[in-house]
């Protein structure tokens, strides 16, 4: 399918949106024209403030599902750290912190498939604390809950779930065989059944094509999310995707023009593997998409410390 990118430019700007053939149809644009018309977008649709996020990793390790790409399951040998629970006074003082900085949402990350039981009760213990003695915004990533795991999550004060849907699902099974994206929408239903908001995005650079990327927008629309973390893949010794090249910088920019064409109203977020991005190289990501980061340290990779992301952020004719 081929589609006028100006007169689709100007149907968003009017309020409308691309059918998911249009989305489909994206890859096959010339890039300037892709770029500069996400870049319109951008600046006529989205808040000037940017949207920052921090996480902590709850729970670390002895993951029992078998995704390729992922430093904790309990599936590859990588040297991984591993704690069952992170620290109470700890992650009390990582939430104080980010708020300190003015970061604007703290949220609690636990590898596995699920967090249940005992280790469930101790997080939300954790979250409404933050919520009452601290006071930034919280946000949780507990793998597949059921309705009432997220009902627990919803009690503590939480009011956004993140669950990524990772990639296409064309290409996701052969990346995953422990669970599926059917598996993770289940879990993203029961959250927008509480009303809560959801932030659902995955990685690029795990071997998927271009139109994969455009299939991977179109499903993301199936989940609804406020705000979409884009994560390069970073490459991990000991994951089966330990020797995959490097997406180029070309790649990445068309990706994150074809995710705010798909999603004209919704915070499209750095993630993991920003670090290997040039500063100019950001600037423009921002330019053409990019209005929110997750900020400080990531799980198993290392962002922008706060106050680099505050100068960028600046530059790039944002307030924080």
């Amino acid at each position: 399918m081929t589609f006028d990118i100006h007169e689709a430019t100007e149907r968003i700007l009017a309020g409308g949106a691309l059918t998911d053939d249009e989305v489909m149809a994206l890859p096959e644009v010339p890039s300037a024209l892709l770029r500069d018309a996400a870049a319109k977008v951008t600046a006529a649709l989205m808040p000037r403030r940017f949207d920052s996020c921090s996480i902590i990793n709850a729970r670390s390790g002895k993951c029992s599902e078998n995704c390729k790409w992922c430093a904790q399951s309990a599936h590859y040998s990588t040297g991984c750290q591993e704690y069952p629970m992170v620290p109470h006074d700890e992650c009390m003082e990582a939430a104080r912190l980010n708020h300190e900085a003015g970061v604007q949402r703290f949220s609690l990350v636990a590898s596995g498939r699920s967090v249940r039981g005992k280790a469930l009760e101790k997080i939300t213990g954790m979250l409404r604390e933050i919520r009452d003695k601290v006071g930034i915004t919280t946000c949780a990533s507990l793998g597949l809950l059921d309705a009432e795991e997220m009902r627990q999550l919803y009690d503590s004060g939480v009011r956004r779930y993140h669950c990524n849907l990772e990639t296409a699902p064309s290409h996701f099974a052969t990346l995953c065989t422990t669970h599926t994206v059917e598996d993770k929408l289940r879990t993203i239903g029961h959250a927008h059944a509480l009303g809560m908001e959801v932030c659902s995005g995955g990685i690029i650079g795990m071997g998927e094509s271009m139109r994969q990327r455009a299939e991977f927008a179109v499903t993301l629309r199936r989940a609804r999310p406020v705000s979409i973390p884009l994560n390069i893949l970073s490459p991990i010794p000991g994951t089966p995707l330990e020797k995959t090249a490097l997406i180029s910088d070309d790649e990445i920019l068309d990706t994150v023009a074809i995710m705010r064409l798909a999603h004209p109203h919704t915070v499209l977020r750095f993630a993991g593997g920003r670090a290997r991005l040039s500063r100019d190289m950001q600037l423009e990501c921002m330019r053409i998409g990019i209005t929110g980061a997750i900020v400080g340290d990531l799980l198993t990779t290392i962002a922008s410390s706060v106050a680099q992301d505050r100068d960028m952020v600046a530059r790039a004719g944002y307030t924080w």
